[in-house]
């Protein structure tokens, strides 16, 4: 297939790593490049095509190697891969760099339910101190003095906001946000069609059509057309005989015809994964759930009667008013801010964090899950207020379809604080 480069993408990552290899006086560059952005929209894939183009050799490591039952192993994993990058540059005399895929999932902290470990904490540390000493970058346990050649180092990730602030600050990590405008998808996703026939005009329509959707939508489009063809051959041959006849048969692999790639029949399959998609989306099985066993959890406690005085009709009456205008201890400003993020489809969360953890930037969700639904907002956020009475405490706006944050306000200080 002839695979489209985004120039933004292609001039970022070619600056980039070409900066790392050059002696400029006076100048800090930084070793990491963060490329960061919504899912399923090409990070890793075109990472990899720049990295050909250039002829650059890769290190790889993955988001799932950044945690291990052995405290230690994964930070050690990333010295060690740096060191054998820096030999390969040496040995092989060619660009080589580190990439390191969805570096968020491995060592960002998404929400309270994330658990913070020893290794990630070491990992976020050994990435700082490879970023302030790119030459000097040594294993547990020995010592060598030769300095080592920089290695510059790719990561990739949806949210970077998620990952330890000081790692992400300019001078250790130049960041890439890549969203690719029209004219990109149109061009990836006539690389994706290039095999089969179809026009530059009719690409566009497909693009357009479904221009809500991600670049891997229509990598799983053109895969999807061939399902007919697989259906027909499965019922063929039968259920019994699938294994028999595509595993290691003396009849060699089974061909399928080109099927049909018109556009009318793209764009009705699809529709078809757009349903799919928005079924996953309105089903909020677990969201649903949660509140079932939050409700529960309410009922479980029965509340606690304290004997008053009856008041007076006219006490009784004033006291029915003032309720209607505000039944909570939240500011009106606060409701309207958790009414319209609501109302725009964005979910809620709450954070708080102490006095000494604030200079840092080291907030703690205080929900499980992050809330769609008014009055759940307006009694967690409340009962946040209480139990977190002398912390900062701030309101939280998260997309989930982009997954990032649109919204984040500090709506209590300890102290009276500005």
């Amino acid at each position: 297939m002839a695979y489209y480069i985004a120039p933004r993408f292609l001039d970022k990552l070619a600056v980039h790593i070409t900066k790392n290899f050059l002696k400029l006086p006076g100048i800090r560059v930084p070793i990491i490049l963060g490329v960061h952005g919504r899912k399923g929209e090409g990070k890793s894939f075109q990472c990899e095509l720049v990295f050909e183009k250039m002829g650059i050799e890769v290190t790889h490591i993955s988001g799932g190697e950044l945690e291990s039952p052995d405290a230690g192993d994964p930070a050690r994993l990333i010295r060690l891969r740096y060191r054998e990058t820096a030999e390969l540059i040496k040995v092989r005399g060619k660009m080589c760099v580190l990439m390191i895929n969805d570096l968020d999932a491995g060592a960002g902290r998404f929400d309270e339910g994330t658990q913070y470990t020893v290794n990630t904490q070491l990992v976020n540390a050994t990435l700082m101190n490879i970023a302030d000493n790119p030459t000097d970058v040594q294993l547990p346990g020995s010592y060598d003095s030769t300095p080592l050649h920089r290695v510059p180092i790719i990561v990739t990730g949806n949210d970077f906001s998620t990952l330890y602030a000081p790692l992400i600050r300019d001078g250790r990590m130049d960041k890439f946000y890549w969203e690719p405008d029209r004219d990109d998808k149109v061009g990836i996703v006539e690389g994706i069609f290039e095999p089969d026939g179809l026009s530059r005009r009719e690409i566009e329509q497909l693009v357009d059509t479904f221009a809500n959707q991600s670049i891997d939508f229509f990598s799983a489009l053109r895969s999807r057309i061939y399902d007919e063809q697989i259906r027909n051959f499965i019922y063929q041959i039968g259920f019994e005989r699938v294994s028999l006849r595509v595993v290691n048969s003396l009849e060699g692999p089974p061909e399928f015809k080109k099927p049909n790639f018109s556009l009318s029949h793209l764009i009705e399959s699809g529709n078809l994964m757009v349903g799919e998609q928005k079924r996953v989306e309105n089903s909020q099985l677990v969201d649903e759930y949660n509140r079932l066993n939050r409700g529960r959890n309410y009922q479980a406690a029965p509340p606690v009667v304290t004997p008053i005085s009856q008041p007076s009709t006219k006490e009784a009456a004033n006291k029915s008013q003032q309720q209607e205008v505000s039944n909570t201890h939240l500011s009106l400003e606060t409701q309207a801010q958790i009414r319209q993020l609501l109302s725009q489809g964005y979910k809620i969360s709450i954070e708080h964090v102490d006095e000494r953890r604030f200079r840092t930037g080291s907030w703690q969700s205080c929900v499980n899950s992050h809330i769609d639904a008014e009055s759940d907002a307006i009694s967690n956020l409340e009962s946040s207020l209480a139990e977190y009475s002398g912390e900062y405490v701030r309101l939280v706006g998260i997309d989930p379809k982009a997954k990032r944050r649109v919204l984040e306000t500090i709506i209590q200080r300890p102290n009276g604080k500005n």
